[in-house]
């Protein structure tokens, strides 16, 4: 088996995430591609399509969540996603399971005796007017019937038994707004995707393809802390005649379909700005690809993260309108001027143009 080092993952990487070089799709497109963006901070999608597609326009990606052709949901690991219509439709069913033992793992106690069956019968029963409502809401409206649970347990819970969406204007340009929610098949018009009625398993395979297509070459251990899924063993096994194999410097087995792209290891990689829980270093469970594990913690605490080298070398963030970077370790004259640069493009990005404004801290030694 042909062994893979981390520089050739790398840039096999940056590659299937649009982040060697900025793509010609269409928003739909690229989301479909990259299986959704991560979103519980509603405006850090915005940089990450930014800096993934040439010419993005923010107010598309506003104007296709109020057409309902796109729509923020809780998806893979139990977080806020910014999926697809589509996407969102057919992948639910698949996600019940882990949805609810996710919030019985932090609930239990608070809900043991609480029939979910009928909590979810009587979540949709007061959802029924088309009322949007408020997780909090939409658990007091339930108090009565179920008075022992917090009000916290009840609604997590109720937004992992009923498919919801969740509306604008959250997740628009610039807009700050509250969550409010309202069963996806209202929202989209469309029922959720039933469980394939003789038990095999055609959702997983997709997942499994799609997800190789946006983040292999990658081993099984990475595909489930991507989704958060059990039971996708036998999807891969069902797929596996059709996938080449290669070894990382670990031995760890890595799986990839025959003609996704494994650019040469010594492929420039542009700087790249990152949002706040990026996919590109979300969905592994062997994340050194892309960020050292000294710096992993960054990874889950909101940084927004700089690749330099294809790599991440720094955080960054907005101050004034200035875009504030602080490496991580020693940066190049070359490397401090690609910084400088890219980073004048994202303030203007986020400015309108009224700000080029950089400011880059010195290096960590």
């Amino acid at each position: 088996m042909t062994i893979l080092d981390a520089r050739a993952l790398n840039r096999a990487t940056l590659a299937r995430q649009l982040l060697l070089d900025r793509a010609d799709l269409s928003v739909p497109d690229a989301l479909a591609h990259l299986c959704g963006l991560q979103a519980q901070e509603p405006q850090e999608p915005f940089v990450g399509l930014w800096s993934r597609l040439r010419g993005f326009a923010p107010g598309t990606l506003s104007e296709l969540l109020t057409r309902r052709r796109l729509v923020r949901t809780h998806l893979m690991r139990r977080t806020v996603h910014l999926l697809t219509a589509e996407d969102a439709l057919a992948w639910r069913t698949r996600h019940d399971t882990m949805l609810r033992q996710r919030v019985l793992g932090a609930y239990r106690r608070q809900l043991d005796g609480v029939d979910l069956d009928e909590l979810a019968a009587a979540g949709r029963a007061v959802l029924a007017d088309g009322e949007p409502r408020s997780m909090s809401a939409l658990a007091r409206a339930l108090a009565d019937r179920w008075p022992q649970p917090a009000p916290q347990a009840l609604g997590e819970m109720l937004l992992a038994l009923i498919p919801m969406a969740q509306l604008p204007p959250r997740g628009l340009w610039r807009t700050s707004a509250g969550v409010r929610n309202l069963p996806l098949s209202t929202w989209l018009g469309r029922d959720v995707d039933p469980p394939a009625p003789d038990g095999s398993d055609p959702v997983g395979a997709a997942l499994v393809r799609r997800y190789l297509a946006a983040f292999g070459p990658a081993a099984s251990a990475d595909l489930r802390a991507w989704c958060g899924l059990a039971g996708l063993p036998t999807a891969v096994a069902t797929l596996r005649d059709q996938l080449v194999g290669f070894r990382d410097e670990r031995g760890r087995e890595l799986l990839d379909l025959p003609d996704a792209p494994r650019p040469d290891p010594d492929t420039p990689a542009p700087v790249r700005f990152l949002p706040a829980f990026d996919n590109v270093v979300l969905g592994y469970h062997d994340r050194s690809r892309i960020i050292d594990d000294q710096h992993r913690g960054l990874s889950v605490t909101g940084a927004r993260l700089v690749l330099v080298d294809g790599r991440v070398a720094g955080t960054w963030d907005v101050a004034a309108g200035t875009v504030m970077v602080t490496p991580l370790r020693g940066f190049s004259r070359g490397e401090r001027t690609a910084v400088t640069e890219e980073g004048r493009r994202l303030a203007a990005f986020l400015s309108d143009g009224e700000s080029h404004r950089v400011q880059v801290a010195a290096s960590s030694p």
